[in-house]
C-alpha cells in the first residue's frame, strides 16, 4: 500500500481564471490515489526583502510552514519573457530564506509549463528547472511537460478535454511513481 503525500502545488499565474490554474485543478482531480495536491497561494506574499525578513512578516511564516508540511512540490507557471513571472520567482526566495533553512530542500519536484502559445513555456521550463538545482529540489526528468495552444484545453465550461485529458494523466500517474522512488530512497 502507497503512502499518500501531500504535495504543494504552486501556480505561477495569479489571475483567479487562468489557463496554469485551470491546469493545476485538473491534475488535482486526475492525481493517483499516493497524492493529495494543494494549491498554495502566493500573490499576497510581500516581496522578499532580507532587511524585512529580521522580524517576517506573517505572510513569509505561514508559506514556509506550508511548503515544509509538504512531501513534495508541483509548480504550474506560465512563460513570461522566457522566465517564470515574478510572483513564483518571489515565492522561490522566500521559501529559500533564511539561508541554510530551506522549506524546499528535498522535496521530490516537478514543472509542467502552459502556455496559448505553440512552444508552451519551453523556456519558463528550463529556468525553473536551475532554480531548483540551486535548491536542493530533485526534479523529475521525464516526462517533460509543456502544455502549449493551452487555450483549447478547456472548453467554455471550463471542463478539461478529452484531447488533453490523456497528457496530463499521464504526467500526474508519472509524477506519483517518481516521488514514490523517491521517498524510499
Amino acid at each position: 500500500m502507497s503512502n499518500v503525500y501531500k504535495v504543494a502545488v504552486l501556480v505561477g499565474s495569479l489571475r483567479k481564471q487562468s489557463l496554469n490554474r485551470k491546469v493545476a485543478l485538473a491534475l488535482a482531480e486526475l492525481a493517483p490515489a499516493n497524492l493529495q495536491l494543494n494549491i498554495i497561494e502566493i500573490g499576497d506574499l510581500p516581496l522578499y526583502n532580507e532587511d524585512i525578513d529580521v522580524t517576517p512578516p506573517a505572510a513569509y511564516g505561514q508559506f514556509r510552514q506550508q511548503i515544509s508540511a509538504a512531501d513534495a512540490v508541483l509548480f504550474v507557471t506560465p512563460e513570461y519573457n522566457r522566465s517564470v513571472p515574478a510572483a513564483l520567482k518571489n515565492a522561490i526566495d522566500v521559501g529559500s530564506r533564511p539561508y541554510g533553512k530551506s522549506a524546499w530542500s528535498g522535496k521530490p519536484g516537478a514543472v509542467i509549463s502552459v502556455s496559448p502559445g505553440a512552444v508552451g513555456g519551453f523556456g519558463a521550463n528550463h529556468h525553473l528547472r536551475q532554480s531548483l538545482v540551486f535548491l536542493n529540489v530533485p526534479c523529475m526528468q521525464q516526462p517533460e511537460a509543456y502544455l502549449g495552444g493551452a487555450g483549447s484545453a478547456f472548453d467554455e465550461s471550463g471542463k478539461l478535454s478529452e484531447a488533453t485529458r490523456p497528457f496530463l494523466q499521464g504526467f500526474i500517474s508519472a509524477y506519483g511513481q517518481w516521488i514514490e522512488q523517491q521517498k524510499k530512497v
